[in-house]
């Protein structure tokens, strides 16, 4: 159900000012600044309440809904865009989450996007890519006020900015001429974005909860590449002797499993621990039970086994960790690999388009793979991730593809009413194949869908101005 934003706004706490002195955005390091100088003269945010199918559980929390925000920037041209985001508090900062009601904390991201628009308004930029630091750093500085935490995870504002974030990129696409992903990508980061993959994996999201049948049905459907939840609920050594049983089950069931876009001809196992595992030591011994049972050598990516704050060097860990929570900004992402990680999960649809492209360029100068990860995100949004994952190079071990993650479809309620709010919603690239995502020309010269205006959000913001 669409709420009114000024509705929102009027039921914040008295305390909470959303509206901010607008400051002048300082650019630097524009070796070559589009023709354009775009001044934002509009703007405004709305969103929607999207219900799970079950409650969705990971880092001790559980969600009930994922609010959709939506936020339109209108230029001194008369030309408009409208930039989508899906809202994730507990993956961004769980303890936010857990210090208030499921729409109270939706509500403080929700005031973080607001804050962001009224900063934009009035303001002029020639880049998104150059506007997001100090809109970054003014909307993070305003979270950890109202959500009353000084130590607010980056993530929480970054993911907050995504909409914001795609608006800019919009509409700078619109003011340019420009409609393809490619004419959106600047010089700078083309190196890290210029592969052109035909078929870009499907990556599942496979929860705690789902059993082993479920799991082996999915490689029976042609899926090859899962993501699957390690870091159980308990103590360490109950959440280990969880985690030993689970990878025995799935490697009972699926371990024999053959495909053709490995090297190997197997199954390789993605795990996602976030950050869970509290001792190296721990994770050590997992791998021994890996090892025992013949599982090791089909692990691809353990992703963000250790709590970001522990900072514990991992370059002697024996298999390829990945970051992902704790790749906030590039120089995350840079202190990351410093300290042994071999792969950054990408999130243009959580960190903003802008940061992403940022990110991975500096992990490709260290010869870094990366893929894209989701965020339970819409259908629109799947195609904005799958824009990044299709000009990634392949990943290690995998054929000529991308990598992308996108679990919406086992966990929205109204998932197929969402796909129908997709504009090319019948393209051949839209629904996995055997595991796949197919592409072609069409989506190339498209950007998959993202350019064309999405009738859905555009009544949403006509409704408000009846």
């Amino acid at each position: 159900m669409i709420q009114n934003r000024r509705e929102f706004i009027a039921r914040l706490a008295a305390g909470t000012a959303l509206l901010a002195t607008p400051f002048e955005l300082i650019f630097s390091g524009c070796s070559a600044p589009p023709p354009r100088t775009i001044r934002i003269r509009k703007v405004d945010s709305n969103f929607e309440r999207e219900p799970l199918i079950r409650p969705f559980g990971f880092k001790g929390g559980y969600m009930s809904e994922i609010w959709q925000s939506a936020s339109y920037l209108e230029s001194d041209s008369g030309l408009h865009s409208i930039g989508i985001c899906t809202q994730s508090v507990l993956w961004s900062d769980a303890r936010v989450f857990a210090s208030h009601s499921e729409s109270g904390g939706n509500a403080l991201m929700y005031a973080m996007t607001e804050r962001a628009m009224q900063i934009l308004e009035g303001q002029s930029f020639t880049s998104p890519v150059e506007i997001l630091d100090p809109l970054y750093e003014e909307v993070y500085e305003y979270g950890r006020k109202i959500t009353s935490n000084p130590e607010l995870r980056k993530t929480f504002a970054l993911n907050a900015l995504v909409g914001v974030d795609n608006a800019a990129w919009l509409l700078y696409a619109k003011e340019n001429n420009i409609t393809t992903f490619d004419g959106l990508i600047p010089a700078k980061y083309k190196p890290a974005l210029s592969a052109r993959h035909d078929k870009v994996a499907g990556i599942p999201l496979m929860a705690y909860s789902i059993p082993v049948n479920e799991i082996k049905a999915a490689t029976d459907e042609g899926y090859f590449f899962m993501k699957i939840k390690i870091g159980q609920p308990g103590t360490q050594e109950e959440m280990l002797e969880k985690d030993k049983a689970r990878l025995t089950e799935i490697h009972r069931a699926i371990g024999n499993v053959k495909t053709g876009y490995t090297r190997t001809g197997k199954l390789p196992y993605y795990f996602d621990a976030n950050g869970r595992y509290e001792k190296k030591e721990t994770l050590l011994r997992l791998l021994d039970h890996a090892k025992t049972i013949g599982a090791f050598d089909q692990i691809a990516i353990i992703e963000e086994p250790f709590a970001e704050e522990l900072e514990i060097d991992v370059s002697d860990i024996p298999v390829r960790l990945a970051a992902d929570e704790s790749a906030h900004t590039v120089d995350d992402a840079e202190k990351r690999i410093q300290m042994g990680y071999k792969a950054i999960a990408l999130k243009a649809i959580a960190k903003t388009l802008s940061m992403t492209m940022k990110i991975a360029q500096a992990a490709h100068e260290h010869n870094i793979p990366c893929f894209c990860a989701d965020l339970t995100v819409n259908p629109i949004l799947v195609d904005w991730n799958k824009n990044v994952a299709a000009r990634l190079s392949s990943f290690p071990g995998i054929g000529n593809m991308g990598l992308v993650e996108s679990n919406g479809h086992q966990n929205y309620l109204n998932w197929n009413s969402m796909m129908g709010y997709h504009p090319r919603k019948d393209a051949p690239w839209i629904h996995i194949k055997n595991g796949v995502y197919e592409l072609n020309n069409e989506f190339y010269r498209t950007g998959g869908g993202i350019f064309d205006p999405i009738p859905h959000y555009e009544e949403m913001f006509l409704s408000e101005k009846k």
